[in-house]
């Protein structure tokens, strides 16, 4: 059995945009209903949402037989959990909250196994569907893609030496935490924000790295691809959820 390939990391080399949601549900059901919605990709978030191994596992078996691919976002910039998450098959990985070189070189070793990395090896694992992958060990890099999320003014400081770190394949900004970081908490779209997410989104694509944002107004959406991002997030499941439910009880009760 050949090693699967990764459609996402295959994308951003080829320079096609994708179109992702946020998933936080935290139920395989609700996985299986997005993956076949026509995204690109789907981001289980295991940094704030209540999912464990277990329905990590439940999530990524839910998009099977689908065209939407998994992005995981491990729940901190730790080897032992990342390499949990490996095994159970992810090839994408969202690392949060990443400030700086060194911290976005230990995201990457994470994923590699020795001597380029500290990723624990372990036999008959999903990833390797069960010992049937022929040199698994060998080739799971070819496929695993790293992104780092920038979230924070030290973030943005350090933004270039992030950028020449080997092995991040993208990355990521997250305006929520960067609002904060700034200042600004729970406001996104602050001036001062917007102007630090567009020069940081300049730099990576001048810089030729593939760059990631999310944003649930179409209009700012389209804007971010403009731009040059590569990857967006239009919309977060529970809020769609949520705003749905509003419409339709108010439409009774109004």
């Amino acid at each position: 059995m050949e090693l699967p390939t990764n459609p996402f990391k295959a994308a951003l080399r080829a320079g096609r945009r994708q179109i992702g949601l946020w998933s936080a549900l935290a139920a395989p059901a609700s996985v299986e209903l997005l993956a076949h919605a026509g995204f690109d990709w789907l981001l289980l978030d295991m940094e704030h949402a209540p999912i464990d191994l277990g329905e990590l596992r439940g999530e990524l078996m839910a998009l099977n037989g689908s065209a939407t691919h998994a992005i995981v976002r491990p729940p901190w910039n730790d080897a032992v959990a990342v390499k949990r998450i490996l095994d159970l098959g992810a090839q994408t990985l969202l690392f949060p909250v990443i400030q700086s070189a060194a911290e976005a070189a230990a995201a990457v070793a994470s994923t590699r196994y020795p001597p380029a990395g500290v990723r624990g090896v372990a036999g008959g694992t999903r990833a390797t569907r069960y010992g049937r992958v022929a040199d698994y060990y060998g080739k799971a890099q070819e496929e695993l893609c790293v992104i780092v999320q920038i979230e924070t003014r030290a973030g943005l400081e350090h933004l270039d030496a992030i950028l020449a770190v080997d092995g991040v394949d993208a990355l990521f900004l997250g305006p929520a935490d960067l609002s904060a970081s700034l200042g600004h908490l729970g406001d996104p779209r602050h001036p001062e924000v917007a102007a630090a997410m567009e020069d940081a989104l300049r730099r990576c694509v001048a810089a030729g790295k593939p760059v990631g944002t999310i944003s649930q107004d179409e209009a700012l959406a389209r804007r971010w691809f403009e731009l040059g991002a590569s990857f967006v997030a239009v919309g977060v499941d529970v809020l769609l959820f949520a705003r749905a439910a509003d419409a339709l009880a108010a439409k009774f009760k109004g």
